[in-house]
């Protein structure tokens, strides 16, 4: 997958509990699970997930000691919900699990969505058009 890379040790955790978690609450959900982790400076750890002919995006906490309202991916994953319930084109929210024993820390799943992506937040390589058009959501008007 073009954007990842092998996960970085320090944000490794045992794909095989993962694997066996999401089997048991994800419908359609075979293996064998195939984990990478996207490039980039997001401050929540962001992997690629394979199985079973399907992809997913997996969100989580960074591992160690953080404050209580840091990297709410609990609340990422509430707004991805709601804009999902009301329509807007964000990709499917699949599960929240805030038990933090399956891979160390709170994550969500979501589908994987085809899309642009923007490494560099000031776009260097992009006209102003495909500026003004990125920063626009969801069209003119909004």
């Amino acid at each position: 997958m073009e954007g990842t890379a092998d996960v970085r040790d320090v944000h490794r955790f045992d794909t095989a509990a993962l694997e066996r978690y999401l089997r048991e609450r994800i419908g359609g959900f075979e293996g064998p699970l195939t984990v990478r982790q996207f490039r980039g400076g997001q401050s929540n750890p962001t992997y690629y997930l394979a199985a079973g002919g399907r992809e997913y995006v997996l969100r989580r906490k960074p591992p160690g000691k953080l404050l209580p309202s840091a990297h709410a991916v609990d609340r990422e994953y509430r707004v991805l919900e709601a804009l999902s319930r009301q329509g807007f084109p964000v990709a499917t929210p699949r599960h929240y699990c805030a038990d933090e024993s399956v891979i160390g820390t709170p994550f969500y799943l979501m589908d994987f969505v085809e899309g642009r992506v923007f490494w560099e937040p000031g776009m260097p390589a992009s006209s102003a058009a495909m500026v003004h058009s990125a920063c626009m959501p969801f069209g003119r008007g909004m």
